[in-house]
């Protein structure tokens, strides 16, 4: 979006003694379309040469205007406007560069980890075969507390149920297996 062009002339100066810096009255508070319509470019432009990606300017200057849209009632009563929205988008490409600063550390440590082999996942068992045959929520208690060997809370925390309705889940399913169980017997 380019910079509004400013009138030629006397109009100009006129213009310029009713408005401030800020895009406002003098007397009154700032109004959001014309501080955008003033400032959006500028401050794209200069974090594009300050952090070189212009997509991340962009995005950050985004940002720090979307939040002063939502916060302009305070916003638009300060002395700088353009000034805080700035400030937030200066410190929205900051922590942008600081997390991908960090996730590209957290790869190379990564990468540098050396690598422990892994078997694969044993195909179904003849317990995975009778766990089929349960409810869904009797087949995951039963799994994590006896596959993952959890306890009962851990089970219910995971499931987000009561300790009771994993008690009863697991009852449930201890009754259908036996019933399998002894019918192959």
């Amino acid at each position: 979006m380019s910079e509004l062009p400013k009138p030629p002339g006397r109009m100009g100066r006129v213009m310029g003694d009713m408005l401030d810096e800020a895009g406002r009255d003098r007397d009154g508070p700032a109004d959001f379309d014309d501080t955008f319509h003033r400032w959006w470019a500028p401050m794209v432009r200069s974090l594009t040469v300050a952090c070189g990606d212009g997509e991340v300017a962009a995005d950050c200057v985004q940002d720090a205007f979307m939040r002063a849209f939502a916060r302009w009632r305070r916003v638009s009563r300060l002395d700088d406007p353009p000034g805080w929205i700035r400030h937030v988008a200066v410190n929205r490409m900051r922590d942008h560069f600081r997390k991908t600063t960090r996730g590209r550390a957290a790869v190379e440590r990564l990468e540098a980890r050396p690598t422990m082999p892994t078997s694969e996942p044993a195909p179904p068992s003849e317990l995975a075969a009778l766990f089929a045959r349960l409810p869904p929520q009797q087949r995951i208690a039963a799994a994590l507390f006896y596959v993952e060997d959890l306890d009962v809370h851990d089970v219910a925390r995971a499931m987000k149920l009561s300790e009771g309705a994993v008690k009863y889940h697991l009852h449930a399913a201890r009754q259908s297996l036996r019933g399998v169980l002894e019918a192959r017997s």
